[in-house]
């Protein structure tokens, strides 16, 4: 490589902050490039520092995005951000997110927290109170 070609010239590379960006992780490239330089993402077990990072097909990327861990690898390295179907034809999910649970149980076990109407009906009734 002479010192003329960057990264985005070189044929089966692209930068990492780039790929990431054309594949719809991240809004804009500039988060994807925070993300790489904050050492939030690994390519293939190595911890990226820089954004400028070539990655080529069939690397595997590790990364956070929201609450979940994303395992993906890099089918094509793609020309452009183009809609959700070409950018999903770009990497393959290794380690699908799974879907949220509740935070919240839907049962509330007796004596937790203030009775519902309901529940004060029923206890006034026990009492033979409101005839």
């Amino acid at each position: 490589m002479t010192l003329s070609e960057t990264e985005d010239t070189v044929p089966g590379r692209l930068r990492i902050d780039k790929w990431l960006w054309f594949a719809r992780f991240f809004k804009t490239r500039s988060l994807a490039a925070k993300l790489c330089n904050d050492g939030g993402v690994r390519l293939s077990g190595a911890v990226v520092t820089k954004a400028h990072a070539a990655v080529r097909p069939g690397d595997v990327l590790t990364f956070a995005q929201g609450r979940h861990i994303r395992v993906v690898k890099v089918l094509a390295l793609g020309s452009r951000r183009g809609p959700a179907p070409e950018a999903q034809a770009l990497y393959e999910d290794l380690a699908p997110p799974v879907p949220e649970e509740r935070l919240e149980d839907p049962y509330r076990p007796p004596g937790a927290g203030r009775p519902t109407k309901r529940d004060r009906r029923a206890i006034d009734a026990l009492h033979g109170e409101g005839e």
